[in-house]
Order: C-alpha cells, then structure tokens, then sequence
C-alpha cells in the first residue's frame, strides 16, 4: 500500500513552517496516542499515530525534508539509498517534540527555563488557625509564624562548601533531563543523579546540607475577613516552600478552625441557642433577655409558653463572607422543672395540681390529646 504524502498527513502546506509542522504533529500524536484510545479504534488510532510519527521525523529534518521535496519518498527511504528513514540520524528533533507532547499527555510536573535546567513550583503550605465565633463574626487581624527559607550565608546560596563548586552533571550534561527510549519513541525524564538541578556537588556545605537555604521562621501579617466559616481557607500567594532552579514559590493556605462555644451554635449564617425558663415564667409568660453576638435582646413570652418553643430574631445572626444580610437567631426554649424544693414548696405544688385537676382539661390541652391517642391505639 502506498505511503501518503507526508505534508497531508499532518495537514500542512509544503512551504509550512517547522512551527507550523511541529504543531500540526503535536495536535495528531495527542490524538491518536494509544493511551488515549482503548477499545474498538485502538488498532486504527496507532496506526495514525505512527504515520504521524514517521511525517514529523522526516519533515522535522532540514535534510530529510529537502530530499523529500525533490525525490517523494525515495528520498528518505534508506532501501531506495536516500538520505536517511526513520529511525536514522536527527531522532534528537523528534525526541524532543514528543516528550513536550508526553508531559502534555500525562500533566508535566515541572517546566524549562530556556531549554536548560529544570524549573519547579514550589510545594503548598498548610496552615491551621483557630478562632472563636466572637472573631469569626466581626473578623480580625492577627500574626502567625511560619517556615521561611533563606539563602546560606556560609555558601552564598550555592550549596557548595567554600573553596570548592559544583560541577556538570555528567548524565544530563546539565540539562536535569535524560532521555530513555521505551519502544519506538523516546520519553524525556527528570535526571536521577541531580534531579533536575543540572549540578552535582562533589563537597557540599556543612551548614546547609548542600542545598544553598537554610530553613527559619518569619512572621505574616493575616486578616481573617468577617463572616468566615468553618472549614474555608485564606491563600497567601508565594508563601509556601521556595521553587526549584528559580522557580516560583507555592502558597501557603490558612485552613480556618472556629472553637466551640457556650451559648451558640452557628449553621451558615444563623445561630441557635437554648435558652432556660422557669416553669411560673413560661406559664405566667413575661419578658425574657437572651443574649446575641452583639450584647442583649428582649423577648416577649406568651402565657403558657411550652418547653421546646422557637423563637427568631431577625438579624441577630452573622452576615456571612458572600452574603448580603446577616442570618437569623433561633432561641429555642426549655422549660426547666424545679428541684430541691421544700416541704413549703412541695405543699404549694400539690395545692396548684390538685386544682389544675379539678379544672379539667382546658390546663392540660396536649396532655388530653396524647392521652386520646393512646386509647385509640389500643382499641
């Protein structure tokens, strides 16, 4: 079967660039690349990958490409005495274009600096911060310490003892990248012996270990926004571990941790408290304070108030980090029964049930009620 012309499988006019050519090739292997074609097609997908392949190895090649131009394909076809095939001298091209497109394919943790080291993110810091709901709600600003890393002053930074340098790494030639051929490509790696860095230090620095930092502590200024919640984080860019071969610092992310309170619960924006009333209280009803984040309020129970009773106050809650109006307080009631009475007390009670029973029902409505239905059940 006839081999198509190299230019048409990678979609490309024959006066294309090498960019153009190279991105024309980037865009097919992504495609067609056989971890990312399971099943039915794989077959078929590998087979445009390789035609892929074989185009951009041949085209990549100044070359190649110009024997191709004048002769077809018996000019790069070593069988026919062109000047090279797949496979021949200039692989280098076609290395590195695919392990561009492999980290492309597999997320690349790290990237170039001019095609030399290298360069690493920095990793992320986390910080736990705890506060209580008072400073939750009205927000605060405070100071914490963290790690820091500063650069040796016994080596200046270069992690070498003084005296002495560091030299090439041999392996990578001090790109910090080797490559390593699986199959019929090349995958570009991170190079083991100086991982990365292109350096290798013969006599390292007794003070910082060789690695040109040492690490202390420095204080930063945060401020906790009024309204947070449980659980939300404040990011501090470029506060996190230091980059590799010049790159740039991670951040470091306050996770937010709210103390347990005596009175209040909060859920969202709202707050719930219980509050406690007297038995006479909440059968006489009267005015009750209650508290809230902001000092007291005031309010008015009905004449027989029963245990378990809710009642809100509009706006008495905390206005949250993206909400427009603060939530509500919810004041549920407990009616608390009294205890370690005395025999005049006692006495007292037994006088007020006596005459709650001649009443009748009308004292004890819900009582009626619940005894009716347990007849019910056991008819």
């Amino acid at each position: 079967m006839a081999k198509r012309d190299y230019y048409e499988v990678l979609g490309v006019a024959k006066n294309a660039s090498d960019e153009d050519i190279k991105k024309a090739y980037r865009k097919l292997a992504m495609k067609y690349h056989p971890d990312r074609n399971q099943g039915d097609g794989a077959a078929a997908a590998e087979e445009k990958f390789k035609e892929a392949k074989e185009a951009y190895e041949m085209l990549s090649d100044g070359q190649k490409r110009a024997a191709y131009d004048q002769y077809g394909h018996a000019g790069v076809d070593p069988n026919m005495g062109g000047r090279g095939g797949p496979g021949a001298e200039g692989f280098g091209g076609f290395a590195e274009a695919f392990g561009d497109i492999f980290g492309d394919i597999f997320g690349g943790a790290g990237g170039r600096r001019g095609g030399g080291q290298q360069v690493y993110r920095g990793s992320d810091l986390s910080y736990a911060m705890e506060i209580t709901l008072e400073e939750a709600a009205r927000g605060k600003e405070t100071q914490i310490r963290i790690p820091a890393w500063e650069s040796c002053e016994t080596c200046n930074g270069s992690g070498a003892k003084p005296g002495t340098s560091a030299k090439t790494c041999g392996s990578c030639g001090g790109s910090g990248t080797v490559h390593m051929r699986q199959g019929f490509f090349s995958v570009q790696q991170t190079c083991p012996h100086c991982h990365g860095s292109g350096k290798i230090i013969p006599d390292p620095c007794t003070t910082c270990s060789g690695q040109g930092k040492i690490k202390k502590t420095k204080t930063l200024e945060v401020k906790i926004p009024a309204g947070i919640n449980e659980g939300m984080r404040i990011r501090s860019a470029g506060n996190g571990e230091p980059g590799v071969n010049g790159g740039p610092a991670g951040d470091l992310y306050i996770e937010i941790r709210i103390k347990q309170h005596d009175i209040f619960e909060r859920d969202g924006d709202d707050l719930h408290c219980t509050m406690p009333v007297g038995m006479t209280t909440a059968a006489l009803g009267g005015t009750i304070e209650v508290p809230t984040l902001g000092g007291k309020a005031e309010i008015d129970l009905p004449e027989g108030t029963q245990h378990g009773k809710t009642f809100r106050l509009r706006g008495k809650g905390i206005k949250g980090v993206r909400s427009s109006y603060p939530g509500d307080l919810y004041c549920h009631i407990s009616v608390e029964t009294p205890v370690k009475l005395t025999e005049y007390q006692r006495k007292l009670l037994k006088d007020l049930d006596k005459s709650f029973r001649d009443g009748g029902e009308r004292h004890s409505p819900n009582a009626k009620s619940w005894t009716d239905r347990v007849k019910d059940l056991f008819k």
